[in-house]
């Protein structure tokens, strides 16, 4: 056995050693035990976060959208369109036009996401799963409709498939606004709901309907905000957008899943940066414990340290010897945490203890994804924090040693 380790395990755990420094070393493992676990906890909350929002993704945005770089909409032509439509591992290709209009019937009145589509967008099965009242449609019969969200039903007091109950649209009119009749300033359309859908709360004012009635309400027939690709199942995306940007137009951009929210994975990533920093900060002050522990403990053997100089022990000895004794605490603090951390991530991976309070979440319990990297640089930041409080303590052993 290592003669430093030796020592500082004999030192650790020693019956005689001062009541106080016991206390202080126990402080100091609780509170490096208790830091690690919280931050694979919180850290495999927000991988969970992630995951969930990728989730909720997959059922509204498509696997890959083309639309243009710089202005809001564009004219695809019947060529183009077929050749994407045409590319291998396409499943379907949904021509969009998306802007904001106001909704409104005899009770309220909202403004609302309105989506022309053109019937393919029915063919999505993961937004079929948002589904809660009707059908997922925006023709009823030869009848157009409109498939709308949750908040926009509830807002307006809506009925499914009642034709007496429509809501109606208004969009502003592309020209000179007449300040004698406010009423011709907008184009409006009424339409019955044929369905709702219940998603997250970001989606609930949405409202689909066909892409020609659309089209009547802005007055520009055949140009698009986007055109939503969706992949067969087991192709690779990635190799599906690589063709597709072959015979892409330069004023068009293709983006995967990921890039079109990549504002909000952003944001969660960067949120997730700060909490480790505020964590690992919060680590580093318990891990003053292990400072005074030690400085402690040098006082306290001073007399072994002369012995040991008297045998021929020569300072880095004296210095490992107190190197080990602090990495001696924070590894059974390590230890604790990952029993802790990971057996709470565990349980609430197995049982979902911890809900998120939330009335029609797609999740009920906060969702938790354990990633090994989170682990290892937790662990490591722990380590060199340990390092840093030991490098006085031992320097200062070394010094009575010189001194004896």
């Amino acid at each position: 056995m290592n003669l430093s380790f030796f020592i500082a395990k004999k030192y650790f755990l020693s019956k005689k050693k001062r009541s106080f420094i016991h206390f202080i070393s126990l402080i100091s493992m609780l509170g490096v035990g208790i830091g690690l676990a919280a931050l694979i906890i919180i850290l495999s909350v927000f991988n969970g976060l992630e995951d969930l929002n990728r989730e909720i993704f997959k059922s509204f945005d498509p696997d890959l959208k083309i639309s243009a770089k710089t202005s809001k909409s564009f004219h695809p032509d019947a060529d183009f369109l077929q050749r994407i439509r045409s590319t291998e591992g396409v499943a379907y290709c949904t021509e969009v036009y998306q802007d904001k209009a106001l909704a409104k019937n005899q009770r309220a009145q909202t403004i609302v996401d309105i989506k022309g589509v053109d019937t393919t967008f029915a063919l999505n099965k993961d937004f079929q799963k948002a589904l809660v009242g009707g059908e997922m449609k925006v023709y009823v019969g030869p009848r157009a409709a409109a498939f709308i969200g949750a908040g926009v039903y509830n807002t307006l007091e809506l009925t499914v498939n009642d034709f007496f109950k429509p809501i109606e649209l208004l969009y502003p009119k592309n020209e000179k606004l007449n300040a004698l009749n406010p009423e011709s300033n907008v184009n409006r359309v009424s339409l019955e709901i044929s369905g709702v859908f219940l998603l997250e709360q970001h989606y609930d004012n949405f409202v689909y309907l066909p892409i020609e009635v659309m089209e009547d309400l802005n007055e520009q027939v055949g140009r698009r905000t986007s055109l939503e690709i969706n992949i067969q199942q087991g192709k690779d995306v990635q190799r599906i957008k690589a063709a597709l940007k072959k015979f892409l137009p330069e004023n068009l951009q293709i983006q995967d899943r990921d890039e079109q929210n990549a504002s909000l994975l952003r944001a969660i990533r960067i949120e997730k940066l700060f909490i480790f920093i505020a964590l690992i900060f919060v680590v580093g002050i318990a891990a003053f414990n292990i400072f005074y522990g030690l400085s402690m403990l040098v006082l306290d053997k001073k007399d072994d340290i002369a012995t040991l100089s008297a045998m021929g022990a020569n300072p880095q000895l004296i210095k490992k010897i107190f190197y080990v004794e602090g990495f001696i605490i924070s590894g059974v603090g390590v230890l604790l945490g990952l029993v802790l951390g990971l057996g709470t991530c565990f349980l609430q991976m197995q049982y979902g203890f911890i809900g998120l309070g939330m009335d029609h979440a797609i999740t009920e319990a906060y969702p938790v994804r354990i990633m090994l990297a989170d682990i290892v640089g937790s662990v490591a930041g722990i380590i060199l924090i340990t390092f840093l409080a030991s490098l006085i303590p031992a320097n200062k052993a070394a010094s009575f040693m010189l001194k004896s």
